[in-house]
């Protein structure tokens, strides 16, 4: 059997990391990881391209672009992609890449570490055989593999700062777990064709703004944001998906907001299950301004299709068409 070929992507993060009179910081090569695990060859052939050197925290929406660019390039010469990136915004990356690789009819996994490879205890050896795993598994599309889990790049979220099992696949099933007799696929697009010829569509617009409410929020904070010219916000409400109204009312600044064309998404704080503005009084009147619902997408994933979003069209219209479409599973 013919062994499939993978492309490693290096983009830094804490699997790269080394010491430095300034702490952690990345230093190893893709070459220097994969020397780590030689193994792998024994079953994939594996090359590796340094793109980036980067904490995840310095990787914004130019370099997402950058990487959507750099995996269109390889696509047709591999059979997988697998991404080396850092865990702390590695869920933005990876929501942001499942809308701009569109229609893949590979896998493209995205994974890390939360103890650089090269130290004791380190995850890093186990999260890249679990990559390896997805690609050898035939899934495609965009994915995080962490902690023995395979699951959607729209639906990962990072919910732990220092333990292993660091990510979450939220209000969606895994792709698959490692078990010690392989992979076991529990909601998978193995062997599935594309709906369409794949497309990188990664024009995006970096004028979003993700606002936070507590009780008490001034209105005031919305005509800062259109003064900033923010074209997109996304609002974390309460609950199901309410805001006060008494007191503080927000609503008509929500409402001059929209008005001025400014298109609002608003998702819940609660990170499962999904949020639903028809629900309470405060909902429906969030609904009254003309905002998005969010339904049960993750914040990585809503934040990151505002910017998609905003990036094909300027018409608020054609935002909420956008946001009504499910693309990758962003959404149930």
């Amino acid at each position: 059997m013919q062994k499939k070929k993978v492309l490693l992507l290096a983009t830094g993060g804490t699997i790269a990391c080394t010491h430095s009179q300034e702490g952690l910081a990345p230093g190893l090569s893709g070459a220097g990881i994969l020397k780590l695990l030689p193994e792998l060859q024994e079953d994939f052939t594996i090359e590796s391209r340094d793109i980036l050197n980067l904490d995840s925290s310095n990787i914004q929406p130019e370099e997402w672009q950058f990487m959507a660019e750099r995996v269109t390039e390889a696509l047709p010469d591999y059979d997988g992609i697998i991404i080396t990136h850092g865990t702390d915004t590695m869920a933005y990356t990876a929501s942001a890449l499942s809308y701009m690789l569109q229609n893949l009819s590979k896998p493209v996994v995205l994974t890390g570490a939360q103890i650089p490879i090269g130290q004791m205890f380190t995850d890093a050896k186990r999260n890249l055989q679990t990559a390896f795993a997805a690609v050898n598994a035939g899934l495609s599309g965009v994915m995080v593999a962490f902690d023995d889990k395979i699951m959607g790049g729209c639906r990962a979220v990072k919910v732990r700062t220092m333990g292993f099992d660091a990510f979450e696949s939220i209000s969606a099933p895994y792709i698959g777990k490692i078990y010690a007799d392989g992979v076991h696929l529990e909601h998978s697009r193995a062997g599935e064709e594309a709906a369409a010829p794949f497309e990188l569509k990664n024009k995006l617009c970096t004028d979003v703004f993700l606002l936070k409410l507590i009780p008490g929020t001034k209105p005031e904070i919305f005509d800062s944001l259109l003064a900033l010219g923010y074209r997109g916000i996304v609002i974390e409400a309460f609950g199901a998906g309410g805001t006060h109204f008494e007191r503080r009312n927000l609503l008509p600044k929500l409402k001059k907001l929209t008005d001025h064309g400014v298109s609002i998404a608003v998702c819940s704080q609660c990170l499962y299950e999904k949020s639903d503005l028809s629900l309470y009084e405060v909902g429906r009147k969030l609904l009254d301004c003309g905002v998005i619902p969010g339904r049960d997408m993750t914040t990585e994933a809503i934040v990151t299709k505002m910017m998609w979003a905003l990036g094909q069209t300027e018409d608020p219209a054609e935002v909420k068409e956008i946001f009504a479409r499910n693309y990758c599973g962003e959404v149930s």
